[in-house]
């Protein structure tokens, strides 16, 4: 008989199920695996599932099941569970087909859920309660979550439905009054876990309180570190305490910024009850590598694990390096936190604190979550510890700030004002910032340059008027003509002769002669194809200009009636009105130009032939090959000039200043010293 009757509620078995709803859970997923499971013993359901209702009420795959009971083998002979709550979700075991009614039971959830009240729904058309139709019913519970106050704005965390059968009307309302009020246990564990975040809150700010008072009565980072681990060692009532600091180049390892393969991150710092630490020691190296495994997980670990429905994250942490720890002790519990920090420079782990205790110890999940708080609320302190524990820049500061004092004293006034002056001038050197232009040789060259070659072997015929060099010409004018008698008269004989072959192939054709057919057709292609050469040769016997420009190289008044060949370099056109900037950086200045085409960098050209004009341009490219070159090695980079000037002509040279960077003038007076020096002392 399913436990619906009232009358039984101070019975053992109730008693079970109060405490089952009433014992603390690690989280929601935990709790709902209980109440699912309790709700559908209790009521004697058939079959239980777990609908997660969503907002948007026309998605057809809404509610969708998170949950189905029975669950199976999910517990030991104890009662314990030994598979974690999160398994126990999604997955096959949810799937549809594995759920009686599914598209009546997704419905029922879907109105229990919107209207947020339980209800009871027939599988059948007929009305509720008819003795004459099915005597199967769905049971639809919603589940809302935060506190009891919350109630009536509290979300949403799912609706229950059960399958019921063969059960009276009376017998359905008991089972609906008594699942509402079981289900109402979901406000007592919210009201725990609240509690428990209270408490395990109010408990990490006293201990951080009391040991953060006990370190800042300490001198020295390495004071504070000692009596940090001490205080903690006697709180938590622990075997020894450590604490290891990540140094900054660590973190720049561990995210991949410098190399730092097979070197410790962490550096033990303090250990409990040691004033003087070796580190060379085998104990104290696996410290470090017990606490670099917890840096690279960047998770509390603790050893031995605990089961799976303790702690999933927990039971999963990787420990080797803390299994060989604990090694010469089988009762040693050991426990690594991360000590994180929070600012400026976004979150980072700054050191890590490692407990161990031996026998029954106080490493327990409760101490592990208020270790971690109570760590959390300490480390900012410690960060300030560490920075202020720089004695030389300390020394440094208060060594200026007197220097500074006495400067302005009344006495030595010849030597203060001196002093001031070179203050005034080391201050002015490094502190004023002026352009760097980085110098380099250029040459001035046209952007759009062609240059005319013979198209054939053959005899130049006539030279037009007036093309030499400096002349401008336009696109299509006429330049130059090759002889063209003799080609022409190849071409009639070409075409005398494919009227004779085609003449021959249509013969053939006719007299059914393929052989002769076949001949005669390639014979045809073949002087068709001379034909076409000839042609195309006639017709590029007349070079035009191809672009409007200047002829800068090409003078054929002596060469009218000779001989070229094929390929002959004729003429060189150019259009002088844009012409570019073709400058040879040094390649110990390469790095400084850019050639950023939204932001290009400017800079200013100066050719020999009247050093005091200077036109402006901007960087187009930088061609990333070197050309060497009279013993140095340079880089060809171009750019646009703002305005040519009618008396800029191709290969006129001069100086051209890039814009760089702002720079110090100390930075730039001592830049080819520190970069020649860097040179000579690098190893």
């Amino acid at each position: 008989m399913p436990m619906n009757d009232l009358s039984k509620l101070r019975a053992p078995g109730w008693s079970r199920v109060v405490a089952e709803l009433t014992a603390p859970a690690q989280d929601d997923k935990l709790f709902l695996v209980r109440l699912v499971s309790v709700l559908a013993q209790v009521s004697g359901a058939r079959q239980a599932v777990f609908y997660q209702v969503a907002p948007q009420k026309d998605d057809p795959s809404d509610p969708r099941p998170l949950l189905v009971w029975p669950y199976g083998e999910v517990t030991d002979a104890q009662g314990r569970m030994v598979v974690p709550a999160e398994a126990l979700y999604g997955g096959e075991r949810c799937n549809e087909a594995n759920i009686s009614n599914a598209k009546e039971s997704r419905d029922a959830a879907r109105a229990s859920g919107n209207s947020r009240q339980a209800a009871v729904f027939s599988l059948g058309d007929e009305l509720m309660y008819d003795p004459n139709g099915s005597n199967t019913y769905l049971i639809a519970v919603p589940i809302s979550g935060g506190l009891p106050e919350q109630a009536a704005a509290a979300p949403l965390l799912g609706v229950v439905v059960l399958a019921i059968e063969g059960l009276s009307r009376q017998a359905i309302q008991t089972t609906l009054a008594l699942v509402e009020v079981l289900a109402g246990y979901v406000f007592t564990h919210a009201t725990n876990q609240a509690l428990k975040k209270t408490r395990s809150a109010s408990a990490a700010l006293d201990l951080a309180a009391r040991l953060i008072a006990a370190i800042n009565t300490v001198e020295g980072f390495k004071g504070c570190s000692l009596q940090f681990v001490n205080d903690l060692c006697r709180q938590l009532s622990v075997d020894r305490v450590a604490l290891g600091w990540v140094s900054g180049a660590a973190n720049a390892r561990r995210q991949g910024t410098t190399p730092g393969a097979g070197r410790t991150g962490v550096r033990l710092t303090a250990l409990s009850d040691t004033e003087n630490l070796d580190r060379r020691m085998a104990m104290a190296q696996k410290l470090e590598a017990a606490m670099e495994e917890c840096l690279d997980q960047e998770q509390t670990v603790l050893y031995p694990p605990p089961a799976l429905q303790g702690d999933a994250v927990l039971s999963q942490a990787i420990t080797h390096a803390h299994r060989e720890l604990a090694a010469t002790d089988a009762k040693l519990k050991v426990a690594s936190f991360p000590l994180r920090l929070t600012d400026a420079k976004g979150e980072r782990i700054i050191g890590v604190v490692l407990l161990e205790s031996g026998g029954d110890g106080n490493i327990e999940l409760t101490t592990i979550e208020l270790v971690q708080a109570t760590l959390d609320l300490v480390s900012p302190v410690l960060a300030v510890r560490h920075s202020d524990d720089k004695a030389l820049a300390l020394r440094v500061w208060d060594s200026t700030v007197k220097a500074g004092a006495w400067a302005v004293g009344p006495k030595h006034t010849v030597w203060k004002i001196a002093g001031i002056a070179v203050m005034v001038a080391t201050i002015l050197l490094f502190v004023v910032q002026v352009t760097y232009r980085v110098g380099a040789p250029m040459e001035l060259m046209p952007r759009e340059r062609r240059t005319i070659s013979a198209p054939f072997d053959g005899v130049i015929a006539v030279l037009e008027k007036g093309i030499e060099p400096g002349v401008t010409v336009t696109k299509g004018q006429p330049l130059v003509k090759f002889y063209t008698h003799e080609m022409e008269l190849s071409r009639l004989q070409a075409d005398s002769e494919l009227q004779q072959y085609e003449a021959d192939f249509n013969d053939a054709l006719r007299a059914g002669e393929l052989a002769k057919t076949e001949t005669a057709r390639a014979q045809a292609d073949q002087i068709r194809a001379r034909r076409d050469l000839l042609t195309s040769q006639i017709e590029r016997a007349q070079i035009l200009a191809p672009i409007d420009g200047t002829i800068i190289t090409g003078d054929l008044k002596d060469k009218v009636g000779a001989g070229v060949k094929l390929g002959d370099r004729l003429f060189e056109i150019a259009d002088l009105s844009d012409m570019q900037v073709v400058a040879k950086v040094d390649d110990r200045d390469i790095a400084l130009i850019t050639s950023d085409p939204e932001n290009p960098m400017t800079g200013e050209v100066s050719p020999k032939a009247n050093p005091s004009f200077v036109v402006p341009f901007k960087v187009e490219a930088v061609v990333p090959l070197a050309q060497a070159a009279e013993g140095t090695n340079a880089f060809e980079v171009r750019g646009r000039l703002e305005r040519t000037p009618i008396w800029f002509k191709p290969g006129m040279e001069g100086q051209a200043k890039f814009n760089t960077e702002k720079r110090t003038l100390a930075w730039i007076a001592s830049r080819r010293i520190v970069d020649t020096l860097k040179v000579w002392l690098w190893w």
